[in-house]
């Protein structure tokens, strides 16, 4: 047998620490689409279970957008079960569109990936993203002026979700995907959808392309650099409010508050962190929830001027009563 390409080496070392944690027996699961990204990390992940001990299945997702969408799950299951993943599941999903058919066929997509590796009782479901995916994000979040939570952007390891490739280019990917698949006589899918400019993310990734174009080739990495930093100060700012939170504010059964006096020199950063958390526990959505919102409150702390209460969604309100800072929900 031919040794491997130096990418794929590298992409099995990196699925290969992914899974360092699991025990032998352990079942995982690989999310495929078809195309060379999530065939390269399916190929991977065959190569090292069987090296770790460990059961790997694929999950392949059939959004219905396309003609001949079945067909292509068909195919992606088979040449998945070649590289040793089994089962190898097509599980057809129905998106509806609401808030954009982007983001909708990412919920199906994710819903059906949880029910899938609960019912096999896999603890770890492996998702292709690239360098290129995480910079790809952290544009579009720039776009909505989102803070340093969100520009993070797409962690390594997120509950369920374990992303070996985020920090390889999807240049070396593909060298993979087109090695591994040789091997087999079979090409990847390469997804119409990836081209077409209706979507964001199509956008983005020409943007990307335009970026590198004008400005050097480490526009890529420096995106993806600067997620990791930003998740660093993220998870300390994070750490930081928890803390704060436990030590000063009191939870009572008709409200949540915490002095004001408490709250003195505290940076804004973990002030409104701090706030949020309140406004959350009091029983405010998260998605519901806006930064000008999450400001208002704040405002109570850092610009008092005698102002009324800041009406939250659901019900809740915040004001500012006896030098506390307190956030209740109204009863109907």
């Amino acid at each position: 047998m031919a040794l491997a390409c130096a990418a794929t080496v590298l992409i099995r070392n990196a699925v290969t620490r992914a899974l360092s944690n699991c025990e032998p027996g352990d079942r995982v699961l690989v999310a495929c689409s078809g195309g060379p990204d999530s065939l390269a990390l399916a190929a991977a992940t065959g190569w090292a279970a069987q090296r770790l001990g460990l059961f790997a299945g694929a999950v392949i997702v059939d959004h219905q957008l396309q003609e001949g969408s079945a067909q292509i799950a068909a195919w992606a299951a088979k040449v998945c079960e070649r590289l040793g993943l089994n089962p190898a599941s097509v599980v057809a999903v129905r998106v509806d569109g609401s808030g954009g058919l982007e983001a909708a066929a990412r919920d199906a997509r994710y819903a059906a990936l949880t029910e899938c590796a609960k019912a096999l009782d896999s603890k770890v479901v492996l998702l292709g993203h690239t360098q290129e995916d995480q910079a790809e994000t952290v544009l579009l979040r720039l776009a909505r002026g989102s803070g340093a939570r969100s520009l993070a952007a797409m962690a390594e390891v997120n509950g369920l979700w374990h992303r070996p490739l985020l920090e390889i280019p999807r240049a070396l990917v593909h060298e993979s995907a087109t090695e591994v698949l040789d091997e087999l006589g079979e090409q990847a899918w390469q997804d119409p959808h990836n081209l077409d400019p209706r979507f964001a993310r199509v956008r983005a990734r020409g943007l990307l392309g335009t970026l590198s174009a004008e400005l050097g080739p480490g526009v890529v990495v420096g995106l993806a650099r600067s997620a990791s930093m930003l998740r660093d100060d993220a998870d300390a700012l994070d750490e930081l409010a928890d803390a704060l939170f436990a030590e000063a504010v009191t939870i009572e059964s008709s409200s949540i508050w915490v002095a004001i006096d408490d709250l003195d020199g505290i940076p804004r950063a973990i002030r409104t962190r701090l706030v949020r958390a309140m406004c959350l526990a009091a029983g405010v959505v998260p998605g519901e929830l806006s930064r000008d919102q999450v400001l208002a409150v704040d405002h109570l702390v850092s610009n008092w001027t005698g102002q009324g209460a800041v009406f939250l969604p659901g019900g809740v309100e915040a004001g500012r009563v006896y030098d506390r800072l307190t956030v209740i929900r109204r009863t109907q």
